[in-house]
Order: C-alpha cells, then structure tokens, then sequence
C-alpha cells in the first residue's frame, strides 16, 4: 500500500506587516482533496503537524469567494469525515519520513507563519528531496522550503522549477498587500526557476525531478491525480 504523509501546518494566524494577526490556517480544498484523492487510490495518509497540534481550517477557505457552491459543500462534508483525524496529528518531530513513499504539504497561509521557519520541517524536505521520493507542495505550503538548508548552508531547491501562489494572487486578497513577504519574491531570491500560469488562479502544476508543486487551490486535484498517476507507473 502507497504510504502518504501530509504535513500541516499548525499557524491559526498570518503575522502582517503592521503587526496584526490575520486568521488563518490550512486551505480546506488543499487538504480534503488530496486527501480523498489519495483515499480514493488505496493510498494510507498520516497527518502531522509540528507538536501534534490539532490544524486550523482557515474560514476564509469556506467563504462563497473561496469556490463553487457544491465544491464548497464536497470540501466540508470530507473535512468533516475525517475530522477525528484531523483533532489527534502526530507530530512531525516524531516522524521518520523513511517510511512513506510520498510527502506532501497542503497549504493555506498557514505555512508563511510556521513551516517557513521550522528547522523539523525544514530537515524533512532536505532529507526527502535528496532521497528522490515524490515531495509535493501546495500553493503557499512551497513557503516551507525556505526552512531547509544543507549542510554547507546553501538551500536545496536552488536550481529547481517549481510554482507556488503568485504575488498577483496574493494581492488579490483584500489583506494580501499587507504581506510582510510574497511567496513568489522569496522563491526566485532563493534560486528556484519559479514560474506560474499565463493567468492567475488556473490551476497550474509544475514537475521537476521528484519535485511537484502547485501553485493555487484550484491545483489541488490536479496535483493529486498527477501523483496518483505517477506513482502507480513503474517507471516513476
């Protein structure tokens, strides 16, 4: 069985650059479909967030401008299936990624509060990506690479092509100008060869090497089916 973990942010806010703190957390569709997806496939998923913490749903996710109606509706109903999973994450300190086939991190602005910073998480996405097993970010969950570095201190995505939420996007949130960083700014001063659909909010998935990023919520499936394709292909 295909052994999946999912690595959550537990942020309940976004720090801004006036020092206020936007609610936040994981973005609904970025985690329950994926999850179904992979649940769907046969696929086993651990969550785990940094100190087992329960993850917060971001509200804003849910709200009528986050989607479809009946998206909206898919979203809740499977969050709420696997919600008892949700209230007891182990915790990612405690976890050897050695033993999954494949990581992968939901985002939701969560992550710019603390997997951006984390050296736990940061150490597990250096440890998997030279391992060359599928590691595959989310929107702004690509935030979280930021944390890693090799041992010589040089960062282990320089050099990658990858995707994430753009500075366009961002903006389009009425808080989004308020940012204290943009993702999109950190990845290219990082090294990444970062690009981005011709418009924003397409959903748009990038595969470099065992690297699969994708860049805004409307991804989430698309990313999903992608490694289930993937990894049921022995050639991968």
């Amino acid at each position: 069985m295909t052994t999946v973990l999912f690595v959550v942010s537990a942020a309940d806010h976004w720090t801004l650059k006036d020092g206020s703190k936007h609610p936040s957390g994981f973005w609904g569709e970025e985690l329950a479909m994926p999850h179904k997806i992979f649940s769907e496939a046969g696929w086993d998923v651990t969550i785990a967030t940094p100190g087992g913490k329960a993850p917060t749903l971001d509200r804003l996710s849910m709200s009528r401008t986050a989607g479809r109606p009946s998206k909206l509706r898919e979203v809740a109903r499977y969050l709420d299936s696997i919600q008892s999973r949700l209230n007891s994450p182990e915790g990612l300190e405690n976890i050897d990624p050695d033993q999954f086939d494949l990581v992968f991190y939901p985002g939701g602005h969560g992550p710019m509060e603390d997997l951006a910073y984390d050296p736990v998480s940061g150490a597990l996405l250096t440890r998997v990506l030279r391992s060359g097993k599928p590691l595959a970010l989310l929107c702004h969950a690509p935030a979280a690479t930021l944390a890693a570095k090799n041992e010589d201190g040089t960062w282990p995505f320089a050099g990658y092509r990858m995707t994430g939420l753009s500075n366009t996007e961002e903006k389009l949130n009425s808080f989004g100008r308020k940012a204290p960083w943009f993702l999109e700014d950190r990845l290219r001063e990082g090294g990444a060869d970062y690009v981005k659909a011709r418009l924003p909010l397409l959903p748009f998935v990038v595969v470099d090497r065992n690297l699969y990023t994708g860049q805004n919520p409307t991804s989430s499936e698309r990313l999903a089916k992608r490694l289930v394709a993937d990894l049921a292909d022995p050639a991968h």
